[in-house]
């Protein structure tokens, strides 16, 4: 299976979310990553799904989104011509014997530590997933007490904007 990253923009409604990852769950294709949020277009959301799935399938589950009402535009973001970033914030175990060699290894990541106690440290890493992951990779041995990861976001690389076609609400409905 092959992972793709799929930019899809929404009119900003209640119930849009749902149906679309519903659409997907009707497939049996389980949903990587889902990360929502406003575009520079008023009332129009950004949905970033990230889904690993054959080629073939993911063709048919795109004409499908393509026909629901809310969904406005449907780009796949090739990892060549995109950029796509997750934040990943990791509690650390670090008590005095270790916590130099935590606070190191955040360094090297550039991850920004945002909060230090007595047992733990508690840092912020954004960037790609292979560069999240190496990060609690080398974590792991010193206990990670724990994880919240965000949903990747992508957008394409260059001037081009998936939005620039994308209608205003207010024009699709003159």
């Amino acid at each position: 299976m092959t992972r793709h990253t799929l930019s899809v923009l929404v009119e900003d409604q209640p119930g849009v979310l749902a149906r679309i990852s519903a659409l997907f769950s009707r497939r049996g294709f389980n949903i990587e990553s889902l990360a929502v949020g406003p575009t520079e277009v008023e009332g129009v959301s950004r949905i970033t799904i990230v889904v690993a799935v054959e080629d073939q399938p993911l063709e048919q589950v795109t004409k499908q989104l393509n026909k629901l009402i809310n969904v406005l535009k449907i780009v796949e973001l090739e990892p060549e011509s995109s950029v796509g970033r997750e934040l990943v914030l990791v509690k650390v175990r670090a008590d005095q014997e270790t916590r130099s060699d935590v606070l190191q290894i955040a360094d090297v990541f550039r991850a920004k530590v945002v909060d230090v106690a007595l047992e733990t440290v508690t840092m912020e890493i954004t960037g790609s997933r292979d560069k999240t992951e190496a990060l609690l990779r080398i974590l792991e041995p010193f206990g990670i007490k724990e994880l919240a990861q965000s949903g990747i976001v992508a957008i394409g690389r260059g001037p081009r904007s998936i939005s620039d076609r994308a209608l205003r609400p207010a024009e699709r409905s003159a």
